[in-house]
């Protein structure tokens, strides 16, 4: 299973066999809001926190995607889960509603793809039949937590991204029961954490940028690839000053992608008259983008094989205090449409 230094090429290509979207009233008016099975139409969504209302965007999305799938939660082993709020106690929260045996992930931002790649180790080395796993975050509890309560009214520089309220859930399986076509899960690189010494919190993207080039050129060295195998590779959210500093990158390490090829989920989510300075970010950004709109446009034949490679910043509103630079992570997963 193992392929070169970092990477795992699953066998038996787990399926991607149902996923459950789930959005705030911000994304019910972003340009992917046909992608999203349903929407909130406040943040508070019926709890008296913005913390319990992150834990019910999870266990909304979790339900939909058992019930997409006709799938019973005591037919799954494992749920992966993670989020950006201390201790990740949304997760927590909600695992304790959906009683399935939980392992709690904190990648950051990268934490879609890092349960989607452990879901699909477990499944593909045998160790479970069916595994949830996602990622999910929201605006006004991440903004209370690691910048200024939203109702400050603080206003941010050019550079600073606007946090996702949603969750993207999927449940990943052996695929014995698919029929037809499916998005596989083909292969997956673990990302290094890299610091080059950025302290700045409201420009996420130029600090996470190094952190994705380095796992998307490990990737193409561990599969030996190079980027044409892929019809599009997408970061989660590198937003636009990450993206324009990643193309540059790539491009001094040998590979030249086109503006067609090399997108990002926080510039696609939103429309373009939504006041999200360089775009979007937060674990439920890449998740949303990847489990709706992505698989979507896999089933209409616009896209076979997808490398999607989630970025996350591993700061804390502790180490921001304490004057510590900001280190950064990515982890990449291939999806095909096979």
């Amino acid at each position: 299973m193992l392929k070169g230094k970092y990477s795992w090429h699953f066998q038996n290509k787990p399926v991607i066999y149902s996923t459950g979207v789930v959005g705030g009233p911000f994304e019910k008016q972003g340009r992917l809001a046909e992608d999203f099975d349903s929407f909130y139409d406040d943040l508070w969504m019926g709890e008296d926190t913005y913390e319990k209302a992150n834990r019910t965007l999870i266990e909304d999305a979790v339900n939909l995607a058992l019930e997409k799938g006709n799938i019973q939660s005591d037919q799954v082993q494992f749920f992966l889960s993670g989020d950006l709020i201390n201790q990740i106690t949304p997760s927590s929260f909600a695992a304790r509603t959906s009683k399935i045996p939980y392992f709690g992930l904190f990648g950051a931002c990268s934490t879609s793809m890092e349960g989607l790649a452990l879901a699909s180790f477990i499944v593909d080395s045998q160790g479970a039949e069916n595994v949830v796993t996602g990622a999910s975050s929201h605006n006004a509890a991440t903004e209370k937590q690691f910048r200024y309560p939203t109702e400050y009214g603080s206003q941010k520089p050019p550079t600073a991204q606007w946090t996702v309220t949603g969750a993207g859930y999927a449940v990943v399986t052996n695929g014995l029961n698919a029929v037809g076509k499916m998005p596989r899960v083909t292969s997956a690189t673990i990302g290094k954490v890299l610091d080059l010494g950025f302290t700045d919190p409201f420009n996420m993207g130029g600090a996470m940028a190094p952190a994705a080039v380095d796992t998307i050129v490990q990737h193409f060295q561990d599969l030996e690839r190079d980027p044409s195998y892929y019809d599009l590779i997408i970061t989660g959210d590198l937003a636009k000053i990450g993206r324009e500093t990643a193309l540059e990158l790539l491009e001094q390490k040998g590979y030249t992608l086109n503006e067609d090829q090399f997108m990002d989920c926080g510039l696609l989510i939103y429309d373009a008259n939504q006041p999200v300075q360089s775009g979007a970010s937060g674990p439920g950004c890449s998740a949303a983008v990847l489990y709706g709109h992505l698989l979507n446009q896999m089933k209409k034949g616009v896209y076979q094989k997808i490398l999607v490679v989630a970025t996350g910043a591993l700061l804390s509103p502790l180490t921001f205090q304490q004057d510590e630079t900001i280190p950064c992570i990515a982890h990449a997963v291939s999806v095909e449409y096979c």
